[in-house]
């Protein structure tokens, strides 16, 4: 840790959560680290690119955290008073093509596979590969302990803009504090939640688990991922659904999972995890904060084979509804509510801030994205994540730890669910004992 500090902070419900996962298993591959590689078509100029990425550290503090225990067992993110951007660039320019590409590949491969020491900040770096004349590919490596999926939007369209200004931020609003959030979350109603989440999830004897034993925790494996479309007209038919009953994608989506958690665990209660934004809305600026706000919690539902897929999905609305405001508890303390330990070992999530590439340039006068790819995007330590993309075809991400699935059976786990999605989709009327989430040869 640099000597010097800006602030000592607290951290949030997940932050605590993937500092315990690093510390798990600091051998193994941390499957917490988000990249984003663009390809630039245009001439850039290096010095202030770079610029940007220091401003971006000057303008949100808690991008250069530290993390670190004290002798009390409590974790806390220490802001120190400078840091180094961490910068690297790269010349592929007298390679031949194939080369160039094999090279470039090599080189975020070695931004993937090293590490972060979570108490040396800071947990970002920059590397910048020059292809050709015009012709540029930069890749931000970042732990998500730092920011989630709707940070990291607010981070590239700012560090364009800054791009364009050399590292000006004069020109830009105010940055609301990510420690505002911070000191907001100490101060809500905890004992309250607690009584929910204990009300919420009475009666669990059980964990609901596709694999067996304690295989939650992380392992020293990379998880694979299956991408799987939901054709157009389901998928336009599926909004057509929710939007005439007022529900959401989102309701739609854990229905769905909890009627194929059901089949495939034998069982009519089951609870899985799921991402929420955790961004409260009576918090100033809270849109546009920087860090990591969004947090795991148990999704509980209980499985009746005499209500209609509509009955279902209304229910499961209105009991999400009734837990928003008490969403900011840690998954360990909710599951301690419950004293059965880890309740699932799958989780899903609902992107709806998905990356738009185009959007991050649009301030910057010279240049343009020939390409975009995000990695480690919907990626856990859990056994199975499902990632739902919206779009004209929906778009579902099964990230899944090869040492527990092989890939045939995660296909056939994304068949079925797509069969469920379907049904919601052509008859929101059938009873749920009538949902066939069998395939033909199974039939």
């Amino acid at each position: 840790m640099q000597r010097g500090f800006l602030d000592i902070l607290p951290l949030s419900p997940l932050q605590e959560g993937l500092l315990f996962h690093a510390a798990y298993d600091e051998q193994g591959p941390d499957v917490y680290v988000v990249q984003l590689a663009l390809e630039f078509e245009g001439r850039v100029d290096a010095r202030r690119l770079r610029s940007a990425g220091e401003a971006l550290l000057r303008r949100y503090p808690n991008l250069s955290a530290g993390f670190v225990t004290r002798g009390t067992g409590q974790p806390v993110q220490v802001i120190p008073a400078e840091v180094q951007l961490p910068w690297h660039e790269v010349d592929l320019r007298a390679f031949t093509d194939d080369d160039r590409s094999a090279r470039l590949d090599d080189v975020v491969a070695a931004e993937t596979a090293r590490r972060f020491d979570m108490k040396q900040p800071p947990l970002l770096r920059f590397a910048l590969a020059r292809l050709d004349a015009e012709r540029y590919t930069l890749v931000l490596t970042i732990h998500h302990i730092l920011v989630d999926g709707w940070s990291v939007s607010v981070l590239m369209r700012e560090l364009f803009a800054l791009y364009n200004s050399a590292g000006d931020y004069t020109g830009l609003p105010d940055a609301a504090p990510y420690k505002a959030y911070l000191a907001w979350l100490s101060e809500h109603g905890r004992e309250e939640s607690y009584a929910v989440w204990t009300e919420a999830l009475s009666g669990l004897e059980e964990p609901c688990r596709l694999v067996p034993g304690d295989s939650a925790r992380a392992a020293a494996t990379v998880p694979k991922q299956i991408v799987q479309t939901l054709p157009a007209d389901v998928s336009a038919l599926l909004r057509e659904r929710a939007r005439s009953r007022g529900l959401t994608m989102n309701t739609l989506v854990q229905g769905a999972w909890a009627l194929l958690l059901g089949t495939l665990t034998g069982r009519d209660d089951v609870v899985f995890g799921t991402t929420v934004s955790g961004r409260p809305p009576e918090l100033p600026g809270i849109e546009s904060m920087v860090g990591l706000f969004i947090n795991t919690i148990p999704v509980r539902i209980q499985l009746d084979s005499t209500e209609t897929l509509l009955d279902l999905l209304t229910r499961i609305q209105r009991e999400q509804t009734d837990l928003l405001d008490h969403q900011y508890l840690s998954l360990a303390e909710i599951q301690q509510t419950v004293g059965i330990g880890e309740l699932f070992d799958t989780t899903t999530v609902f992107e709806n801030y998905p990356l738009n590439a185009e959007e991050f340039v649009d301030a910057a006068d010279d240049l343009s994205i020939a390409s975009f790819t995000a990695y480690g995007d919907g990626i856990t330590h859990y056994p199975l994540t499902l990632a739902v993309v919206p779009d004209r075809e929906l778009q579902l991400k099964l990230a899944y730890r090869p040492d527990l699935f092989d890939r045939e059976a995660v296909e056939e786990i994304a068949s079925r669910f797509v069969a469920v999605l379907r049904a919601i989709a052509e008859d929101p009327a059938l009873r749920v004992g009538r949902v066939d989430v069998l395939s033909a040869a199974e039939r």
